[in-house]
């Protein structure tokens, strides 16, 4: 069988009558207690399964269209080329004929598979498909439907305490870059005492990269995390050395992030003793970076690390960083990033204009 693998683990479904979980592939939910499988297609007309008609992957089809590619760009990445018109929910087929149980749903992108119903129907909307082809500025020139589309998609399912704002980005590089700017803004309108103008010094300085107008100042982030290729977002990655190798960086701290033992109820005091060892660490580097006159403005951190490994941690660890962080001069919070391609899209606020009849 083939598979496109994710780096994200595999979702678990606890069951309330059962010790045993079950585990949900999408076409099949399957019971671990009993081995019986009840087929369910998340999408009408899904393939019974996967298949290989070219003998290999990639097939001559994709082999061929990658020479072409890689005449014109440099496409080593590239695994096979795709016929989405026909894939269908969790099952890409390929230029090759090649139905393919797909673990990868582009980066996690595409939760609902492909071509599923309900997501095509929001495109049957003409206002939805001149917004796409329109391609707006948000920034600049919102549509007049813009604010209600926030409120009601976005603000709607907040988090707790974060319901009252929202800066809608492109991506998760970019989303982490924007997170960046807006703490060091923060942290610098904090050391001026809230001035309402810049100093002409400042000013002056940072068109010269120089401080203080650019100071010195660093983001924390873990060993093992993903938060992005973008120049600022990957002085914060430290998953693998091919995404930050002959890329400069900026001069930030890394802490070490905690290595379980499994299974946890065996290696209770030995995971309390991997989260007190990071937990002084990042303590240490507070006080480091500030007698270096770097001060650590910010701190990101992936709930579960995915790239870097499937690596979690506890939530007293998290507590606890928090109130290292609060330490700070002037309080503050970490930046919980999820695993960085979950990411909201614009099709939910397009199927909010849908579902009002606009």
């Amino acid at each position: 069988m083939y598979l496109l693998k994710s780096h994200y683990p595999v979702k678990r479904i606890c069951s309330l009558n059962n010790a045993l979980p079950t585990y949900s592939t999408g076409t099949q939910i399957v019971n671990l207690s009993t081995g019986t499988s009840k087929s369910k297609p998340l999408v009408p007309n899904e393939p019974a399964g996967p298949s290989v008609v070219s003998g290999k992957i990639p097939g001559p089809n994709s082999v061929r269209l990658l020479q072409e590619l890689n005449s014109i760009q440099q496409a080593n990445s590239v695994q096979l080329f795709a016929n989405y018109g026909q894939s269908v929910g969790n099952y890409l087929l390929d230029m090759d004929q090649n139905w393919i149980l797909d673990c990868f749903t582009q980066i996690s992108s595409i939760p609902l598979g492909y071509n599923h119903p309900d997501l095509l129907k929001v495109f049957e909307n003409s206002n939805n498909v001149k917004t796409m082809l329109n391609r707006p500025a948000l920034g600049v020139f919102p549509d007049g439907e813009w604010p209600t589309k926030i409120k009601k998609v976005l603000l709607g399912v907040a988090p707790k305490g974060l319901s009252s704002h929202v800066t809608t980005m492109m991506c998760g590089s970019c989303s982490n870059e924007n997170a960046f700017k807006n703490i060091f803004f923060w942290y610098r309108n904090k050391e001026r005492g809230d001035l309402s103008d810049f100093p002409p010094e400042d000013i002056s300085s940072c068109m010269k990269n120089q401080s203080p107008g650019s100071p010195d100042l660093c983001f924390l982030s873990f060993e093992g995390a993903f938060h992005g290729r973008t120049l600022g977002a990957l002085s914060t990655t430290r998953s693998k050395y091919i995404h930050k190798i002959d890329a400069p960086s900026f001069d930030w701290p890394v802490a070490p992030f905690p290595k379980y033992q499994y299974p946890l109820e065996t290696y209770q005091s030995e995971n309390k003793k991997e989260d007190e060892s990071s937990l002084a660490a990042v303590d240490e580097l507070f006080e480091s970076q500030r007698k270096k006159g770097r001060p650590i403005a910010g701190v990101i951190v992936e709930p579960i690390q995915a790239e870097g490994g499937d690596n979690e941690a506890s939530p007293e660890f998290f507590q606890k960083l928090q109130a290292i962080v609060k330490k700070g001069p002037y309080g503050g919070a970490v930046v919980p990033i999820p695993p960085l391609n979950d990411m909201i899209d614009e099709l939910p606020l397009l199927q909010s204009s849908s579902d009002s009849g606009h």
